[in-house]
C-alpha cells in the first residue's frame, strides 16, 4: 500500500514537470497581440500557442475567434470576459405584399466549437427593434435536454404611427429589451411575421434583434431604418471547460480537475474558482500577486508599497512575498499604521521649531490656495463666456472639466495638427474620443464653437459625427467628439501613410453614406442645416469605410424655404461659383461642393482651385470635347472594366456641378440615384 502511495506521488511530480515544459513553450515565441489586442495565454495564435478552445486568428489587421469571422475587442483574464463584435439579426418585408418577409438574416453564430464560451447575462441584454413584430433569440442548451434550442428570449414592440417610438425609450414602442439567462452560448435570431405591415412600410420595413452591451446603447428613432449589416459589442464568459479525467467523465469544477493531468491552474501562486456561468473553472493569481495564473511562475509578487491609494500604509512600508508589512519608526507610534498615521511626542524645543516652521508652512499653503482660487474663478468666468449655463439647461451634451480631459492632451496622443489646433486620441468615461483643441490665438475657432456646437447638438445621424461635449473652463473652448479609427477621406485618398486600396464598391458606399448625412441635413431637421464646407477632409471613415459629416464650423442654421447670405469662408477648391460671386449660400451650394467630392474620389486627384490646374475643369473639357475619361478616372477602378458605371457617377457630378444652382438636383435626390446605382450594382 505504501509502495503504491509513493508511485502515485512521483507519477504527479512528473506529470506537473511535464505541463510546466509544456506550457512554457508554448508561450515562446508566440504573438502577444495582434491590431492593438492583448493575446493572454490561454488564449493564443499559431499552433502550439493556445490551449484547445481558446485559438485566436489574426486577420485583416485585428484578432478574430478562430474559425470564424468575429472580431475580438478584448480578452480579459480577470475578471474572466472577453469582448467580440457580433451580427445582428434581421427580416424585411415587401413592398408589395407587407404581410410577406423578403429578406430575412438570423445573425446566427458558431463560435463555440468547444464550449469554453457563455454569453454574459450580467453585461448583456436582447434588443427588439421595429414596429409590430416579436423578435427573440435562441441558443443551443449546454447540458441535458431533448430540443435543439434550449433557450428562446424574446419581447414585442409595437408602434401606433411614425412618431410612436421616441429617441432614448426602448419600453415596448419601436424597441424593446429583456434580459438574458446565464448559460447562452452560440445565438439565433428570429422573429414572428403574424402581424400586418401595409401602415408602416414607409417608417420601418424591416425589423431587427441583437445582443448589446445594456450599458452601450441608446434607442434613437433612426434605428428603425439601420444598417443591417452594423455589429454590435457584446460581453462573453470564457471558462476551461470540456477535459475530461482519467474515468472519461466531463470536468465541471475546479475539484474534478485537480485530480487530472490537464489543470490549467499552473502558477505556484494561484487559486482555482468554479465558473459562475456554465460548467468548468477558472484560475486567479492569489491574493498578493498579479499576472497569468495560467503560465508557469505567470504570478508574480505585488509590489504593494508602490501602490499607496489600494495599499495605504501611513508609516514604514515593506514588501513581502504575497502581501505587505506596514510599520511606525522608533520614537513613533500608532493603533493601525494602516487606518492611522504614525506620531511622535516631541521634546519643547522641537516643538517650538516645528510651530515655526508650521507657521511659514500655513503662510505658504494660504499663498498657494490664494493662486489655486484665482485659477479656479479664472475657469469659472470662462465657463460662464463661452455658453456654460445655457448648454446646462440644454442637456443635450456634457460638459467635461479640465481635469477630465487632462490625461488626454499629451503629446503622446496627439493625432492631427493644423491652423485650427490640434485634435487628440484618448479615452474618457469609458469611450474612445477626439479632442479638438483650438489654437490659443485662433480667433476663427473662438466664432465658429458656438456655431459648431448649437448643429451638433440638434442632429443625430448614424452618418453624421457625434459630439459628445465640450470644455469650457478654457479661454478657447475644447469640443469633444466620438473617435473615428481611419480619419478623413482625404488622407485615405492622397496621403501616402494612409493610402488603402479602395474598390468601386467601397467608394461607391463613402458616397452614398455622405449624400445620406448631408440629405438629412438638409430636409430633415426642424431647420435647414447648410453645411457651407463639404470637402474630403471633412468626411470621416471609420473601420468599416462607414463615412460621417464632420466640422461645423461654419455651417449655418436657416428656417425651411430661407435663403442665406453671409461671407465667403470655406477652401475655394470645392466652393459654388454662385456662392462665391453672390455670397447665396443654400442647399444647392453644398450639392455643387459634393460634386466636386465625387470626381475626386473617382479621380483619386486633388481637387485645386486654380486658373491652369482645376480637377472639375478637366472632366468639363473632356465631355465638352468629347475625349476620352479614362485618362482622368483613377486607374484602380478604371482598370476593373467599370466604365460604364463611372460614367453614370460622372453624370451625377456634372448636374451638381451645373453654373445655374436652380438646375441641380437637391442631396435626397443625389442619396436615392447613389442608392440605386448601388443596388444595381450589387442586386
Amino acid at each position: 500500500m505504501q509502495h503504491y502511495m509513493w508511485t502515485a506521488l512521483i507519477f504527479q511530480l512528473l506529470l506537473a514537470a511535464a505541463t510546466t515544459a509544456a506550457t512554457t513553450a508554448v508561450t515562446d515565441g508566440c504573438p502577444p497581440s495582434c491590431g492593438g489586442v492583448d493575446i493572454p495565454y490561454p488564449f493564443g495564435i499559431g499552433a502550439g500557442c493556445f490551449r484547445k478552445g481558446f485559438e485566436i486568428e489574426c486577420a485583416k489587421g485585428g484578432p478574430v475567434l478562430a474559425g470564424t469571422p468575429l472580431r475580438v475587442v478584448k480578452l480579459s483574464l480577470d475578471p474572466d470576459e472577453s469582448q467580440v463584435l457580433l451580427p445582428i439579426g434581421s427580416q424585411c418585408f415587401n413592398t408589395s405584399s407587407p404581410a410577406e418577409t423578403n429578406d430575412i438574416m438570423y445573425g446566427q453564430t458558431m463560435m463555440n466549437e468547444h464550449g469554453v464560451y457563455r454569453i454574459s447575462d450580467t453585461h448583456n441584454m436582447l434588443v427588439v427593434v421595429g414596429c409590430n413584430t416579436v423578435g427573440y433569440i435562441a441558443s443551443k442548451e449546454t447540458v441535458g435536454g431533448g430540443e435543439d434550442y434550449a433557450y428562446n428570449i424574446g419581447c414585442m414592440s409595437y408602434c401606433n404611427n411614425s412618431e410612436s417610438a421616441q429617441n432614448g425609450h426602448c419600453k415596448g414602442v419601436g424597441c424593446c429589451h429583456v434580459d438574458i439567462p446565464p448559460g447562452l452560448t452560440d445565438n439565433y435570431f428570429d422573429f414572428d411575421s403574424e402581424y400586418n405591415h401595409s401602415a408602416m412600410m414607409n417608417f420601418s420595413s424591416c425589423d431587427y434583434a441583437f445582443l448589446v452591451d445594456r450599458n452601450n446603447y441608446t434607442f434613437h428613432r433612426s434605428d428603425l431604418k439601420m444598417d443591417r449589416s452594423r455589429t454590435s459589442l457584446v460581453w462573453l464568459d470564457w471558462a476551461i471547460r470540456g477535459s475530461a479525467d482519467i474515468s472519461g467523465d466531463e470536468i465541471l469544477s475546479c475539484k474534478q480537475a485537480a485530480m487530472t493531468g490537464q489543470y490549467a491552474c499552473v502558477s505556484a501562486h494561484s487559486d482555482c474558482v468554479d465558473s459562475t456561468n456554465g460548467p468548468g473553472y477558472n484560475c486567479k493569481c492569489s491574493s498578493g500577486y498579479q499576472g497569468d495564473a495560467y503560465l508557469p511562475n505567470g504570478c508574480t509578487n505585488i509590489n504593494e508599497c508602490a501602490n499607496p491609494a489600494n495599499y495605504p500604509c501611513y508609516g514604514v512600508c515593506r514588501d513581502t512575498e504575497g502581501g505587505y508589512g506596514c510599520y511606525c519608526p522608533v520614537g513613533y507610534r500608532s493603533h493601525d499604521p494602516q487606518t492611522e498615521r504614525c506620531t511622535q511626542k516631541f521634546p519643547l524645543a522641537a516643538q517650538i521649531s516645528v510651530g515655526a516652521i508650521g507657521g511659514i508652512l500655513v503662510l505658504a499653503f494660504l499663498a498657494f490656495f490664494f493662486v489655486l482660487r484665482k485659477e479656479k474663478q479664472k475657469a469659472k468666468d470662462f465657463y460662464r463666456k463661452n455658453g456654460g449655463l445655457t448648454l446646462e439647461k440644454a442637456r443635450t451634451i456634457k460638459i467635461y472639466t479640465r481635469e477630465d480631459l487632462k490625461p488626454i492632451l499629451k503629446s503622446s496622443n496627439l493625432i492631427g495638427k493644423g491652423f485650427f489646433g490640434e485634435v487628440y486620441k484618448g479615452v474618457v468615461d469609458g469611450f474612445i474620443v477626439a479632442v479638438k483643441k483650438p489654437n490659443d490665438s485662433n480667433v476663427l475657432a473662438k466664432e465658429q464653437f458656438p456655431n459648431e456646437v448649437t448643429i451638433l447638438s440638434q442632429v443625430s445621424h448614424k452618418n453624421i459625427v457625434r459630439l459628445l461635449g465640450c470644455c469650457l473652463e478654457v479661454d478657447n473652448p475644447m469640443l469633444v467628439y466620438e473617435f473615428i479609427s481611419k480619419g478623413s477621406l482625404e488622407d485615405n485618398l492622397h496621403i501616402a501613410n494612409n493610402k488603402e486600396p479602395l474598390n468601386l464598391d467601397v467608394r461607391l458606399s463613402i458616397l452614398e453614406d455622405s449624400a445620406h448625412g448631408l440629405a438629412y441635413m438638409h430636409s430633415q431637421t426642424h431647420n435647414t442645416i447648410l453645411h457651407g464646407d463639404v470637402k474630403p477632409a471633412n468626411i470621416l471613415l471609420d473601420e468599416n469605410f462607414s463615412a460621417k459629416i464632420a466640422d461645423f464650423g461654419i455651417s449655418r442654421l436657416i428656417a425651411k424655404g430661407k435663403e442665406h447670405t453671409a461671407s465667403v469662408i470655406g477652401d475655394m477648391s470645392y466652393m459654388d461659383p454662385v456662392y462665391l460671386q453672390t455670397g447665396r449660400l443654400t442647399d444647392r451650394s453644398d450639392v455643387y461642393s459634393f460634386g466636386v467630392v465625387i470626381l475626386e474620389l473617382i479621380s483619386r486627384k486633388r481637387a485645386t482651385h486654380s486658373e491652369n490646374n482645376s480637377l472639375v475643369r478637366s472632366f468639363l473639357e473632356c465631355c465638352q470635347n468629347g475625349e476620352s475619361l479614362t485618362e482622368l478616372y483613377d486607374k484602380e477602378i478604371a482598370s476593373s472594366g467599370d466604365l460604364e458605371f463611372l460614367n453614370k457617377l460622372l453624370e451625377i457630378a456634372l448636374e451638381c456641378l451645373n453654373l445655374d444652382a436652380d438646375q441641380r438636383p437637391s442631396m435626397t435626390d443625389v442619396a436615392g440615384r447613389l442608392l440605386m446605382l448601388h443596388r444595381s450594382r450589387n442586386p
